[in-house]
Parts: C-alpha cells; sequence; structure tokens
C-alpha cells in the first residue's frame, strides 16, 4: 500500500509513531469528560449542556469545541417524537380568563403553577400522566397517572402539589381547556384548596408552552421509541426520570441553569440570609 501511494516504508511507520500534539491529548482528555457528563445525564444531554458541566468542573472551552468532540464520538442529545393533536368538539362547562398570559416568569415559588396531560404507549394500552410544574423554578411538583383520562387525574396531580408545597396564598393554575379542567367538579377543588383557575385560549398550545415543553422533555429524553410492556413499567420508569433526574439533578434554562429543585433551595438561602 506504501509503495502504491510512493511513500517509504519507514516514513509512514515514523507518522505512525510520532507523538501526539498537545492539542490532540488535551481533547481526548475533554471528550472522556464529555463522555462523563452525557453518560451521568442519561444520554440525553446535548452540547449546551455537557459545556455546562464541564465548566461546573472549572474546565475552560467552547461550546463549539464540545459540539465539534461530540460530533466526532457520535454523541447527541436524544430527540422528541411528533405530538398528535386530537380535535376539539363540545363546548366546555366551566372556562376561565386566560390570566396567567404567557407571563412565564414569576418571582416567587408558589405565584403560578400550571398543568397539562399527555399519554404514554405501552403493551397494555395508553398511560395518561398529568403533572404540575411551578412556573419559578421548573420543578414538578405533582404529577398522577392513570389508564382513563378522567378529572381524578389532574385533581390527584394536583392534590399532590398542594399536599408537597402547602401554599399560605392563593395560587394561579393554568391549564388548557380540555374537558378535565372545564368541569364542575375540577372547579369545586379549585375553590376548595385556594387556587384560582386561568386557562388558555381554545387550541392556543403556547398559552401553555411550559408544561408542553416538559412534555417534550420527557419524550424526547425517556420515553423515545419506547414501548413499556405494562403500564407498570412505565409508571416507574416516569418516576424515575421525574423525581430522580428531572427535580434533582436536570439542569434547567430558566433556573439559573441548575436542577430546579437546587435552584429554589439556593433562593431560600439567600432570602433567609438577607
Amino acid at each position: 500500500m506504501c509503495e502504491a501511494l510512493s511513500i517509504q516504508r519507514s516514513g509512514f511507520y515514523a507518522w505512525l509513531n510520532q507523538p501526539k500534539s498537545s492539542r490532540q491529548v488535551e481533547d481526548e482528555r475533554l471528550t472522556g469528560l464529555i463522555k462523563h457528563s452525557w453518560l451521568e445525564s442519561g444520554c440525553v444531554y446535548g452540547y449546551r449542556k455537557v459545556a455546562s458541566d464541564l465548566r461546573d468542573l472549572g474546565e475552560r472551552c467552547s461550546k463549539n469545541r464540545v459540539a465539534r468532540l461530540m460530533r466526532q464520538e457520535s454523541i447527541r442529545a436524544q430527540v422528541g417524537y411528533k405530538k398528535y393533536r386530537g380535535q376539539y368538539g363540545g363546548k366546555p362547562a366551566i372556562v376561565a380568563n386566560n390570566i396567567l398570559d404567557r407571563n412565564f416568569s414569576v418571582a416567587v415559588p408558589n405565584q403560578a403553577w400550571v398543568t397539562d396531560i399527555t399519554y404514554i404507549r405501552t403493551h397494555e394500552g395508553w398511560l395518561y400522566l398529568a403533572v404540575v410544574l411551578v412556573l419559578y423554578s421548573r420543578a414538578v411538583v405533582g404529577w398522577s397517572m392513570n389508564a382513563r383520562m378522567e378529572t381524578e387525574l389532574v385533581t390527584q396531580a394536583l392534590l399532590a402539589a398542594v399536599w408537597r408545597r402547602k401554599p399560605k396564598h392563593q395560587v394561579l393554575i393554568h391549564s388548557d381547556q380540555g374537558s378535565q379542567f372545564t368541569g364542575y367538579e375540577w372547579s369545586d377543588f379549585l375553590n376548595a384548596h385556594n387556587l384560582k383557575a386561568s386557562m388558555s385560549r381554545r387550541g392556543n398550545c403556547h398559552d401553555n408552552a411550559v408544561a408542553e415543553s416538559f412534555f417534550q422533555l420527557l419524550k424526547r429524553e425517556r420515553v423515545k421509541r419506547k414501548i413499556y410492556p405494562t403500564r407498570e413499567h412505565a409508571r416507574a420508569d416516569i418516576f424515575d426520570y421525574i423525581e430522580m433526574f428531572y427535580n434533582s439533578r436536570r439542569k434547567h434554562g430558566e433556573a439559573n441553569n441548575m436542577p430546579p429543585l437546587a435552584y429554589e433551595k439556593l433562593e431560600e438561602f439567600k432570602q433567609k440570609s438577607v
């Protein structure tokens, strides 16, 4: 092969055995740290989150360099799958005004929450998931899963949030106009727990973009292309994602690039120190 290319065999082996440049050595070291960060994230982080992890370790490297090294190793973030939306039909029983009005940035933890429902595929059929998120930190503070998409699914998620946070003041709870949120059962539950309803305009998913964004993350980072054998398998995996990864370990841009619960703890500490 060397002769066909008009290359001296001795020169070829000398080239193979030459020492690596300092740049190559540094790239290999960084690649090891990148792989560790990516694996620790459950193989879901993209180059921005990985670069943030490296900065936390005291490394000085650009996002572009991290992106290049990840491409070389075929390391990439998970990409979600398309969500198919059904048709709206019938007239909602009780519709609240859009009080939130896309004001997704709030100053205190329990001022406003958002809620929504999504579906997870299993071999037993659909598993429906309802979540409640705190706008302040994007933490999931209530969730519920059931084989049927009824009002109890969302009230159980909200009850978990109320029990977990025990808010001292009225909380705004924003949802879409799905039938689970516009019935009298939902309205009575809000009144009984000092919660005030806010609802998206009909058919406008951007009015509840924070909940939609969480579901996109969940499906992209955990359940993409999965069909769980049973609903119980799905429950266990989704519980692990929410409580063991998303709330406590996953960095979130809206939480100062910290895990949601860690961000809340830090702000609470700052307030006590004032």
